[in-house]
């Protein structure tokens, strides 16, 4: 979802400019402290369940993620084309199915922000299978939630562990988002096959 149908700006925005400074004025810490000991909380989670859980991080750093996301929840923003293209998925009789590593209090206020759950048949988040989608097993305990064939499936991602990891499992069609984030450089994709926009490869009516 971010960086895939979601710009990643609002959350590369959060956790490394909105969360140090909230977190330095609660703390009472120098913001270079603050930056420095949350850096080091990232980097001991980055690939993990917890990294992506709100629960875990309002518990983890003693503050409310969720009501801090909500004061920068005007920076959330679909990426161009991605209704329309869910649209035409649909519309070709295929199912649209958001697979996601945000925890379920963050895809609700996604999908507050931007109604994108409309577009979508089904939307899954990791915390339903215990595991992250960088877990090769994750995608056999997707299979018990959305019954798949994995030859034919589309799976598009921004992440290259995920990417990696889907590929492990014998997902057979895959794509890379380049440009996840709108307010950076296009980052490179490794082997896999790359969009900058879905326009690209939308379904034929």
């Amino acid at each position: 979802m971010d960086g895939t149908l979601l710009d990643l700006y609002f959350d590369n925005h959060f956790w490394l400019e909105h969360m140090p400074r909230r977190y330095a004025e609660y703390h009472g810490l120098a913001h270079e402290e603050a930056h420095a000991r949350l850096a080091a909380h990232y980097a001991r989670h980055s690939g993990t369940l917890n990294w992506y859980c709100v629960d875990f991080w309002s518990s983890e750093l003693a503050m409310d993620v969720v009501r801090l996301k909500r004061e920068v929840a005007h920076l959330i923003a679909v990426r161009p084309d991605v209704p329309a293209f869910l649209d035409a998925v649909r519309a070709s009789g295929r199912r649209a199915v958001l697979v996601t590593n945000a925890h379920p209090k963050s895809l609700e206020l996604k999908m507050g922000e931007t109604g994108l759950d409309t577009h979508l048949d089904l939307l899954i988040s990791s915390h339903q299978v215990g595991l992250p989608k960088e877990h090769r097993d994750f995608w056999q305990g997707l299979q018990a939630l959305e019954r798949f064939d994995r030859q034919r499936t589309l799976f598009v991602d921004d992440s290259l562990p995920v990417l990696q990891s889907a590929q492990a499992y014998g997902i057979g069609q895959l794509l890379a988002v380049c440009n996840p984030d709108s307010r950076q450089p296009h980052k490179d994709c490794g082997e896999f096959p790359t969009i900058t926009s879905f326009a690209q490869v939308m379904p034929a009516p």
